[in-house]
């Protein structure tokens, strides 16, 4: 698998690269992850999820609208060996996970709130593949999402990160930052001269 372009670099690159203004926590052994978009919505409750990491992942990645909720927790150890072995590059919760030490052992990215000991119940209720909508950022199944070190990102419907261009991008940086050229220039949306 190539390298994961850096969020950065992606939204230096595309103005219309929507940036998930949530300072998430992140957990797993895949510190970056990208994929096409699969989305939930529940409230303290982790049956529909637990549902969803059951079946084949396909590199896609789990986006889940808990609300913002830090009461209990939608996800954990056990089932993120499930969505690891299924398939799933991560997940990304608007909520809070539990598990913490053996979630850093598995190989899934996961990016939370932070973290709750107690577990959500397990009703089943909620929605799947619906637009979800927090931290500024429509999550829309199928659209690919990149998340690191840095964010979250949701790319312009149709975009994967290996179709945006950032050589230029990481260049232009690299001779401002060496100080051979003013910052306007290294700006992709700035105007030829």
């Amino acid at each position: 698998m190539s390298a994961i372009p850096k969020t950065t670099d992606l939204c230096d690159a595309r103005e219309d690269v929507q940036a998930c203004a949530v300072l998430f926590q992140s957990y797993g052994l895949r510190q970056a992850f990208t994929g096409p978009i699969r989305t939930l919505r529940c409230f303290e409750d982790i049956g529909l999820m637990r549902d969803t990491v059951s079946q084949p992942g396909h590199g896609q990645v789990l986006v889940i609208d808990g609300g913002g909720s830090i009461a209990r927790a939608l996800f954990g150890d056990v089932m993120a060996e499930l969505a690891s072995r299924n398939g799933w590059a991560g997940l990304v919760i608007h909520g809070v996970v539990r598990d913490a030490n053996e979630l850093n052992t598995i190989a899934i990215g996961v990016k939370a709130l932070g973290t709750v000991p107690k577990r959500g119940s397990r009703t089943g209720s909620g929605e799947r593949d619906e637009p979800l909508h927090f931290g500024g950022v429509t999550f829309t199944p199928g659209d690919h999402l990149v998340a690191d070190a840095d964010g979250v990102i949701v790319l312009p419907t149709g975009l994967t990160a290996a179709d945006i261009a950032v050589a230029d991008v990481v260049a232009a940086t690299a001779a401002y930052a060496a100080g051979t050229v003013s910052r306007a220039e290294t700006s992709p949306l700035a105007s030829p001269t």
